[in-house]
């Protein structure tokens, strides 16, 4: 049975006279304090070549200045983007993913899929039509893409050699694993089988909830698959290149890896003990594939990277959780 939508999701603007039950592709694009980016994001939306009916929903996650719902409403109202702007009063990218995804199984009846993209993020123009027909070629539940950053300054490039901001392939066809929602599809059947809330609200503020589902969905039988083509550009601002948020993330990383891990192998004899000496193992040869890492692409901060993600591991079996999304101005 389809839950039903909580008082704190609520539509703030609509399409006048547009048939949601046409719509077999609804993208949904969560916001949060970036109304000027959001609005090349929703360009870049209302430009793709398709013939896929297909509607977006925007989803609001500032409640109080909803500057990013404001600035949207008139390509909503005026047809320039079809669908609803929707607000989503608690806070946290999981919320708002919940809140989108639940509002697209009220509101489309016969819609096949959903993609996501976030608001940082333009989409290439031939994205959408590229990531349903990988779905269709490859026959999977989930299909991801590149998420090419897009730094600042030219002279800042190298920086996207950085397992930070690198994709996790490099070429198309079925994948093991997914890992992240700001280019992903994901097929009506997983939302319809998936027991919502669909991303855990204990990732809120870390990250790793996208993570955390894709992981949950294999383990009920879902697949994946990847689509090097299917890209987005993502702006990457040059706070995100100073050390300190480049060593949080790589802790940060560390820890969903452990907390994911520990979820998915929670059922198996001994899962805590196995689980935290292969944590203690990547710890340990971390420096040694930080010194490789360093060498082959002549940068100590990527190197460091391994050894963050080592001790963030670690150290989440002790209780680290770090929050990197709790204060939105340092991220």
């Amino acid at each position: 049975m389809l839950p039903a939508i909580p008082e704190h999701i609520s539509i703030y603007a609509t399409t006048p006279g547009f048939d949601y039950a046409l719509v077999d592709t609804v993208i949904t694009l969560p916001t949060f304090r970036r109304p000027d980016h959001v609005l090349k994001t929703l360009h870049s939306l209302s430009t793709q070549i398709t013939k896929r009916n297909f509607a977006i929903i925007l989803v609001e996650n500032e409640a109080e200045a909803q500057e990013g719902a404001i600035a949207a409403a008139p390509l909503f109202l005026n047809n320039e983007c079809k669908g609803m702007i929707i607000v989503e009063s608690a806070r946290g990218n999981c919320n708002a993913y919940n809140a989108a995804w639940l509002m697209a199984l009220h509101h489309f009846p016969n819609f096949q899929q959903l993609i996501v993209i976030d608001d940082d993020e333009v989409a290439s123009p031939d994205w959408l039509e590229t990531m349903c027909q990988a779905k269709e070629h490859y026959q999977t539940d989930f299909v991801g893409g590149p998420q090419v950053p897009v730094f600042e300054q030219e002279s800042l490039n190298y920086w996207a050699k950085h397992p930070v901001f690198s994709p996790p392939y490099y070429a198309s066809g079925k994948v093991p694993v997914l890992y992240s929602s700001g280019n992903l599809l994901v097929s009506r059947k997983v939302l319809d089988k998936m027991p919502f809330p669909f991303l855990d609200l204990t990732f809120n503020f870390t990250g790793g909830g996208d993570s955390d589902f894709i992981s949950r969905s294999l383990v009920a039988g879902f697949t994946t698959a990847w689509s090097a083509e299917a890209q987005v550009f993502e702006t990457i601002p040059s706070r995100r290149l100073e050390g300190d948020w480049i060593r949080d993330r790589g802790l940060r990383n560390g820890m969903l890896s452990t907390r994911i891990e520990k979820r998915k192998r929670r059922q198996e004899p001994l899962s805590n003990v196995k689980i935290f000496l292969k944590s203690i193992a990547i710890l340990g040869v971390s420096p040694f594939k930080a010194l490789i890492k360093t060498m082959q692409s002549k940068s100590v901060t990527v190197g460091l990277y391994y050894i963050h993600v080592g001790l963030g591991r670690v150290a989440a079996h002790f209780g680290y959780n770090h929050e990197q999304y709790r204060n939105p101005e340092k991220n």
